[in-house]
């Protein structure tokens, strides 16, 4: 057992567990009090308060200071045992804790944040033991003692595992700044959603570029030598990587240019649908069925695409029948509007009109005009409720709706020389 561990239960007596079980009490009930008065109005998606106070990253940052302040209090009149484990065990929930719930707010959908969040809890809490049984010093000393070599420069582990771990809370911090302006000024600040869009990849982007510098120079390594990797960088876009390049310079320019913005209803090739979020390398399209289309950004720039929202969000839809040729015509239009004007969802301006489009030999062709403004809630649903209700209107003024009828001429070729009289069927 190690002498650091050892020295932990000397001395050890009730009344000096009380005193620091006490003392313990005292700091987790003063940091819990202060985060749930601070917390009230706060959301419940706050990385400082979380949703139940206590599962937020303040809680346990506020307890670590108490506890490490009550511990160098308490040393000098005896001795620490509970309040000297309390530290790093707080201090591990502290880090868990910011990855954590930093990494949920900026990226809600991602399969891998359940991943990670594992890995680091598993990671803070084997040095958390190590600390505590006074191991971590002699790991760490291993690991300075185990060399790479990277041509002529050689590194130990533990520089490349320090490089890591500053770099991983540098970004996250950075992460953090970035998602706080993104909701607290930018939603505020800029309607227009493509342009928010922008401000906040853009806003991410510099600051996890300047993060990332700040770490690596923390770690003593020379920036100087980036300009070699910024050299073979810019060979491999030139190369292989251009139309990575492209697509992700193409996003930026959709965005810029406004050309198609998040909520427009387009249609590229054959696929038609709404745009529901534009990344920096490829543009989302979700068609009413459900379907959802990844189309890359340089597509949308380079290729032609419609975009049937650009000058008016309105949406035609039309309805065609055919009817007998004696079939009163305004009562045909009247039913077929009103079953339009009907349904919520069909705008009022411009109204829902009906034409007599064509005389056929099968009856009176009339079709049906209305908008509507909410096509990705579906079009094939309210088509099909407009179709219902003039069918039951039709029916109720006892107007039929005209089969569509065939000529069929059979000939007799080997028996008579004359044809067949027609059957219509």
């Amino acid at each position: 057992m190690p002498s650091d561990f050892s020295q932990l239960f000397s001395g050890i007596e009730f009344r000096t567990i009380s005193v620091e079980l006490a003392a313990l009490l005292g700091c987790l009930v003063l940091a819990w009090a202060i985060c749930r008065w601070f917390g009230r109005d706060q959301p419940k998606e706050s990385i400082w308060f979380g949703r139940y106070v206590v599962d937020g990253l303040l809680f346990p940052l506020l307890a670590l200071l108490f506890c490490d302040l009550a511990r160098r209090a308490v040393v000098g009149y005896q001795p620490v045992l509970l309040l000297r484990i309390a530290v790093p065990v707080l201090l591990s929930l502290v880090a868990i804790r910011l990855f954590a719930r930093v990494l949920k707010t900026v990226f809600p959908q991602s399969t891998l944040v359940s991943l990670i969040e594992r890995t680091i809890s598993w990671l803070a809490w084997i040095g958390a033991v190590l600390w505590i049984v006074g191991l971590l010093p002699t790991v760490l000393a291993e690991l300075d003692q185990i060399t790479l070599s990277f041509g002529k420069t050689r590194v130990s582990v533990r520089t490349i595992f320090d490089g890591i771990f500053s770099a991983a809370v540098v970004l996250v911090i950075s992460l953090w700044i970035a998602a706080t302006i993104e909701k607290r000024i930018l939603q505020e600040a800029v309607t227009d959603l493509s342009m928010r869009k922008v401000a906040s990849n853009a806003i991410r982007a510099f600051l996890l570029l300047t993060g990332l510098l700040f770490a690596l120079s923390a770690v003593g390594v020379d920036l100087t030598a980036l300009s070699v990797l910024g050299g073979a960088l810019g060979v491999g876009l030139g190369l292989g990587l251009q139309k990575l390049a492209a697509n992700y310079v193409s996003g930026f320019v959709i965005l810029l240019e406004r050309s198609i913005r998040i909520g427009d209803n387009v249609k590229v090739d054959t696929f038609e649908g709404r745009i529901t979020d534009i990344k920096t390398r490829y543009t989302l399209i979700r068609a009413g069925n459900g379907r959802e289309a990844i189309v890359p950004n340089e597509s949308l720039i380079t290729s032609r695409v419609e975009n049937l929202s650009q000058a008016d969000r309105r949406f035609n839809l039309t309805t065609s029948i055919v009817v007998g040729h004696g079939s009163d015509v305004l009562r045909v239009q009247e039913i077929m509007t009103g079953a339009a004007t009907a349904q919520a969802r069909v705008l009022s301006d411009p109204v829902p009109i009906a034409f007599l489009m064509n005389f056929t030999p099968d009856g009176l062709e009339f079709t049906l005009n209305y908008w509507i403004a909410d096509p990705d809630q579906g079009k094939d649903n309210l088509r099909s409720a407009i179709n219902i209700a003039i069918l039951e209107g039709l029916r109720g003024a006892g107007i039929d709706i005209s089969p569509r009828q065939q000529v069929v001429r059979v000939e007799n070729v080997a028996n008579s020389a004359s044809p067949m009289p027609d059957t219509r069927l």
